[in-house]
């Protein structure tokens, strides 16, 4: 592959990295994905007591936009009272693999800043 091929290739890969990014980002949708993701069903509840510091209307909200983005599926139970569950959809579990490569540079990250 020539330069020009390369810069191309590189173009798209830094496109889908972005691509990425725009579902993905933001303080709170990682930690609502690795905590249905960890746990296969959550609870509003569960992730809401998993994820240190989101409040209830912004839990819900990033909730919202999983879906639509079809990362998470809203079950709703046929309890006294209604239970609502989340879970991966079979398109968010094929962020499994990302999210323990990110608990594993994590890990690996805190020993290197605390030198333990």
């Amino acid at each position: 592959m020539d330069n020009n091929g390369c810069e191309l290739h590189h173009k798209k890969d830094i496109m889908a990295v972005h691509d990425a990014m725009d579902v993905l980002s933001g303080k709170w949708k990682i930690a609502i994905i690795s905590s249905i993701c960890y746990y296969n069903k959550r609870r509003f509840s569960e992730i809401l007591n998993d994820v240190n510091g989101i409040s209830n209307r912004m839990l819900s909200k990033e909730l919202k936009e999983l879906e639509m983005n079809q990362l998470v599926q809203r079950m709703v139970l046929d309890t006294q009272p209604i239970t609502v569950q989340y879970q991966l959809t079979t398109y968010g579990k094929s962020l499994q693999t990302i999210i323990n490569n990110l608990a594993e540079w994590g890990k690996q990250h805190r020993k290197v800043i605390t030198g333990r």
